[in-house]
């Protein structure tokens, strides 16, 4: 689930009713998920979606049980912590980046478009 869209999924994992929180995850992306998922006390389930062909990597559905949960809404009212202690951030959460800094509002040097390019 991107964090630009606060849609929230409900689905089966496992026989159980799950909050997805990502699809088409790659291993590397749930074992991160399910690393900051479980600090935050949270059951995570994963789910297999397609497997390993020509090249390709295995994509995986990655879920938790609060069926209350949704990404989002915990990221920017910063419910979610990292290890280190600090909240998650929408650049922590997409992996861009480790210290990230909290304030996702702030135009950076630099950043500013204009409609002349």
């Amino acid at each position: 689930m991107a964090i630009n869209n606060a849609k929230h999924i409900v689905s089966e994992i496992d026989g159980i009713r799950c909050t997805i929180v990502e699809t088409g995850a790659t291993l590397e992306r749930v074992a991160f998920l399910s690393d900051l998922l479980s600090f935050n006390n949270m059951e995570v389930k994963e789910l297999l979606e397609a497997e390993e062909t020509a090249g390709a990597e295995p994509k995986y559905t990655v879920g938790v049980t609060d069926l209350a949960f949704n990404p989002v809404f915990a990221i920017y009212e910063k419910l979610l912590k990292t290890k280190e202690g600090s909240f998650v951030s929408p650049g922590y959460w997409k992996q861009e980046c480790i210290d990230c800094d909290p304030r996702y509002w702030v135009r950076r040097k630099g950043a500013r478009k204009t409609i002349d390019g």
